[in-house]
């Protein structure tokens, strides 16, 4: 018999509530153990029931849906939350996904996408699970992840990937974020993501937030003096699972970075995470290079352009100069299925080395998810670029993804999706 998906339902409308029961009552996999008229009765049973996935509606007195679903990511976090709303407007879109939730259904919906989106959410968070459980380290209660918040000591330094690109609008930014989201979400581990394009870093942008409150440049006494003990201070807890600690709010203050104080503090965050990945500037100078150097993994992104390709052959001979071994070095193909009249072959060849990642071309997912300050592997997790980044991020990690539940996780089209 296959297992019983546990479903609460939150609504503060009475017969809204009966009839999601009596569509599911008929589904012999779906089992609704519950039931909750506003978020605050919702959080109290759903600590008690422990439901595997919460139908969650948006729009509610006491306590709405957002913040319910705010609230139950940290208080039950095996419960997945489905969103539930009569208004389809991309800000309502926006704000559920940062808040955690896993799909949005605008009402009225089929009873076909009402259970579809249930069991697609059920299945994806037992395989996030089982992927988080085989990790090194994993937290054994309840089969939770460890928390990025969880920032004590680790037993052995994490590691430091650099992204970086010798020539600028090859995708490095986005890949960067999408990348830490990836492995925080996907992969189980506890993800900073550093700006290091200190004068005009975008990751903010990205990311919807602001760094006039909190950035590296407030750091920069305490590295300078040798010491990091203010750092966790001055990184943001993003929703999306991920740390942030965001490039300077203005140009002038990236020159008072140095080096050593770059250095510094990236030594300090590789104790505290799993995972630290630099979001570098596409030009060399001694910041970047003692980045790179500092580096575990270098994801190098070119394009299939004349110029992106002439770059990167600069750069491999530069990297070898330096010494940097073959594993450190890899190379990230971006829109690598563009009709541009250039192979990937005869980029191998031009280079002299072979491509180690191809991320495919998804305008409509990377533009539409940029404009709105969410990483397009949450607004769009089943398309085909997510799941190259997916594919990266556990390569990079070194972890191993289950082929028969990607592949099928790749046929499907996320909810979350523009439609």
């Amino acid at each position: 018999m296959a297992d019983q998906i546990r479903v609460l339902i939150v609504d503060d409308i009475p017969e809204t509530r009966d009839h999601l029961a009596k569509l599911l009552g008929f589904e012999g996999d779906i089992d609704v153990v519950g039931a909750a008229a506003s978020g605050r009765e919702a959080l109290e049973l759903a600590a008690r029931l422990s439901p595997d996935v919460v139908l969650m509606d948006i729009n509610m007195p006491d306590m709405d849906g957002i913040a319910a679903t705010e609230r139950l990511a940290a208080e039950v976090p095996t419960a997945a939350v489905v969103m539930m709303s009569v208004q389809g407007e991309a800000d309502y879109l926006r704000r559920s996904m940062l808040a955690g939730a896993r799909e949005f259904l605008v009402k009225p919906f089929s009873s076909d996408e009402l259970t579809s989106s249930i069991r697609q959410v059920y299945t994806r968070e037992r395989e996030k699970q089982s992927r988080i459980g085989a990790l090194p380290g994993a937290a054994s209660a309840a089969g939770a992840p460890a928390k990025p918040s969880d920032t004590g000591p680790r037993a052995e330094p994490g590691r430091i990937v650099a992204v970086f690109g010798p020539k600028g609008g090859v995708g490095r930014t986005t890949l960067a974020v999408n990348l830490a989201v990836a492995a925080a979400t996907e992969l189980g581990q506890r993800t900073c993501l550093v700006d290091a394009s200190f004068q005009f870093g975008d990751v903010g942008v990205l990311l919807n937030l602001n760094p006039k409150n909190k950035s590296i440049a407030d750091l920069v006494p305490e590295l300078e003096a040798g010491e990091a003990e203010s750092l966790d201070t001055f990184i943001v807890n993003h929703s999306a699972g991920i740390r942030v600690l965001l490039a300077p709010p203005s140009p002038e203050m990236a020159e008072l970075i140095t080096p050593a104080a770059t250095k510094r503090m990236l030594e300090a965050l590789r104790e505290t995470h799993d995972l630290v990945v630099v979001d570098c500037m596409s030009t060399f100078n001694d910041t970047t290079l003692a980045i790179l150097d500092l580096a575990d993994t270098v994801l190098t992104m070119l394009s299939l352009e004349i110029t992106s390709i002439k770059n990167i052959r600069l750069f491999l001979e530069v990297a070898e100069q330096l010494g940097y071994g073959g594993d450190k070095i890899r190379l990230v193909l971006n829109r690598a299925d563009s009709s541009l009249g250039i192979r990937v072959a005869d980029v191998e060849h031009s280079i002299g080395r072979r491509v180690d990642h191809t991320i495919v071309s998804d305008g409509r997912s990377v533009v539409y998810a940029l404009n709105r300050g969410v990483p397009f592997f949450l607004s769009n997790r089943e398309a085909q670029v997510s799941q190259d980044v997916l594919r990266l991020a556990s390569a990079v990690v070194g972890t191993r993804l289950p082929d028969a539940g990607e592949s099928r996780k790749a046929q499907k089209k996320s909810l979350f999706a523009w439609r």
